[in-house]
């Protein structure tokens, strides 16, 4: 995942640009880029890896040699961007939250025309630079980010820093979020809500699907009506949004608060204590011990001065160690107590296992793990949530192997919490995991939850229904 922030004002912006990008820190680990325009400096760009520090500690010595009223900052897990380009549009920067699905044949379809890429990510050529290369195939920036909405499969939202003003243009589906802002003398665009109030915005507009629009210090235009379809990703709300951050006017920890409320309505395990898996476990654990009216307690304690997010290292063993080393567990609230524990998911299993382990070995009686989301039987295809290198990562797949001896499955009857097929591949997790019992959220419950019509919910994870 990635996440951005942009400004226009009046007045110099390039702080305000510099903390509300900072506030996306918790969506992207790898890169991290800055880009700025003013008349006498024109465009300025600085780009710094992430990976063996944090966003205001890498920028800090550049911020002083910027100047602009006009700027745009992204962190991302993948590609290092903006990208500055020039080409028969002017000379542009674009930062991007996307996964290209198709991104090979994209590649080829360029090679074909002899076009040359300058950029690399990950030993393959940069998406952000490919998503710059479709936009100037247009005749006008409407035009170019249309053709990036009609080539993409997968998801693309972007903004466009210009010598006028930030084009800011939301996916095609809606899958990521972009927000309008505003305070005196100037206008921003965020992905997360969460980095306004501080910086002094007030929320003005939720950009709709494929909505593009054209932003100055004095307002913005609408360029592109929004689509009527819309699969905006559940996930915001599950896992990846900051508590106080809204997507669609929705809070996202408000919208915890109501999944774990769910769990403790289809529940009737007595307990001692419930506790949140750290981070995004806790609203949903707040919901749960209101409902059930059992106390909230903390058996885990997470490290956070210097310990980063777990899936920051690609090797595998050293993703475990960190996501181990993180996690502090309490004996004195643990010892001979049963335990309800709330998390967002269970992807692979690997960092809960060893949380449970612990658990274990501090002397818990009992561990009753409630998860807010279904099972994920699907790889995403869209925001690449899972991180999995491959389908049989994920702790669901690995349990049906267990039952049926081969990988090649269809998961349609594993997705429905009806069928006795998924009760044997979550009693095949519980038993995987150690765990005294588990259940995950019904489907129907995270959607109200939410809030919005399942049709406009991107659910692919769990039933496969999504499209491109």
């Amino acid at each position: 995942m990635s996440g951005f922030f942009g400004c226009v004002s009046k007045d110099d912006c390039v702080y305000d640009v510099f903390y509300g990008t900072d506030y996306h820190s918790h969506l992207g680990t790898k890169r991290a880029g800055l880009a700025f325009y003013s008349e006498k400096k024109k465009f300025q760009r600085a780009i710094h890896s992430l990976e063996d520090g944090y966003f205001r500690n890498k920028f800090d010595g550049d911020m002083a040699g910027f100047k602009g009223n006009i700027g745009i900052g992204v962190i991302s897990d993948t590609e290092a961007q903006p990208i500055l380009v020039t080409s028969h549009l002017g000379r542009f920067a674009v930062a991007t939250v996307s996964k290209i699905a198709n991104i090979d044949e994209l590649e080829e379809r360029f090679m074909n025309l002899r076009r040359t890429f300058a950029e690399t990510s990950q030993g393959s050529v940069n998406p952000t630079e490919l998503i710059a290369m479709l936009i100037a195939e247009g005749e006008d920036f409407v035009s170019g980010i249309e053709n990036v909405y009609n080539r993409v499969k997968g998801s693309c939202s972007m903004l466009i820093l210009t010598e006028t003003g930030i084009i800011a243009a939301r996916d095609r589906l809606g899958r990521t979020p972009i927000v309008i802002g505003k305070k005196p003398g100037s206008y921003a665009a965020t992905f997360e809500t969460c980095a306004f109030p501080n910086l002094g915005f007030e929320t003005e507009k939720f950009l709709g699907p494929g909505e593009i629009v054209s932003i100055t210090a004095d307002g913005y235009e609408q360029l592109r009506k929004p689509n009527e379809k819309m699969q905006i990703c559940s996930f915001l709300w599950v896992y990846y949004g900051y508590p106080p951050s809204f997507y669609e006017g929705i809070n996202v920890d408000e919208c915890r608060y109501k999944c774990g409320a769910a769990l403790a309505k289809n529940d009737t395990t007595e307990a001692d204590f419930v506790a949140g898996i750290p981070d995004s476990g806790i609203g949903h654990a707040m919901g749960y011990s209101n409902q059930k009216r059992v106390p909230l307690k903390r058996p885990y304690s997470k490290y956070t001065p210097t310990w980063p997010r777990s899936f920051m290292p690609q090797n595998q063993s050293m993703r475990d160690l960190v996501a181990k080393m993180k996690l502090i567990p309490n004996s004195s609230i643990i010892k001979n107590k049963r335990g309800v524990f709330l998390d967002d998911s269970i992807v692979r299993g690997t960092q809960l296992k060893d949380n449970v382990k612990d658990l274990h070995e501090a002397g818990i009686k009992e561990v009753h793990m409630r998860i807010a989301c279904p099972p994920l039987t699907y790889p995403c295809e869209f925001l690449n949530f899972s991180r999995s290198r491959s389908n049989l990562d994920l702790a669901t797949y690995k349990a049906v192997e267990q039952l049926e001896g081969h990988t090649n499955t269809d998961m349609t009857e594993y997705s429905d919490s009806n069928n006795s097929k998924y009760q044997a591949m979550v009693e095949q997790i519980r038993e995987n995991l150690d765990l005294t019992t588990l259940k995950f959220q019904k489907l129907e419950d995270l959607v109200e939850a939410i809030g919005l019509p399942k049709e406009k919910l991107c659910t692919h994870c769990w039933d496969g229904s999504s499209y491109f």
